[in-house]
């Protein structure tokens, strides 16, 4: 008795084996899916990376941050330009201190005053 029960088990489990098979696609087909995907996985992501970089180049483009990935990117920003003006606007209202910055008045650098010069000078300096 425990043979006839141990065939009817083998011979359930080769039909389950047999159903499970013909779900299943040739290996060929599912390689060519395979790397569809993965073509389409890596255009994707390039896509999403040239759009955060325009996104920054458009904020570096107003002038308006210093730093232009302080913005977040939001896609409709790429598309609205007011969209983009306000979400700045927004943002220097509430933190300031990410305004860019622009030096004015005289920082002691450079060449001041409009003095001459003269070979005679230079060499009396020297000695």
């Amino acid at each position: 008795m425990t043979s006839e029960s141990n065939t009817e088990e083998i011979v359930d489990q080769t039909d389950e084996n047999t159903e499970t098979t013909e779900d299943t696609f040739d290996r060929a087909y599912v390689e060519d899916l395979r790397a569809e995907s993965a073509k389409y996985r890596t255009r994707a992501k390039a896509a999403d990376d040239l759009a955060h970089r325009l996104h920054a180049e458009l904020v570096r483009a107003t002038g308006v941050l210093a730093d232009p990935t302080d913005l977040d990117f939001d896609e409709a920003h790429l598309d609205d330009p007011e969209s983009l003006t306000a979400a700045l606007e927004e943002l220097v209202e509430r933190k300031p201190h990410l305004r860019a910055r622009t030096v004015a008045g005289d920082v002691g650098q450079g060449q001041s005053g409009g003095g001459s010069v003269s070979l005679i000078d230079v060499l009396k300096g020297r000695v």
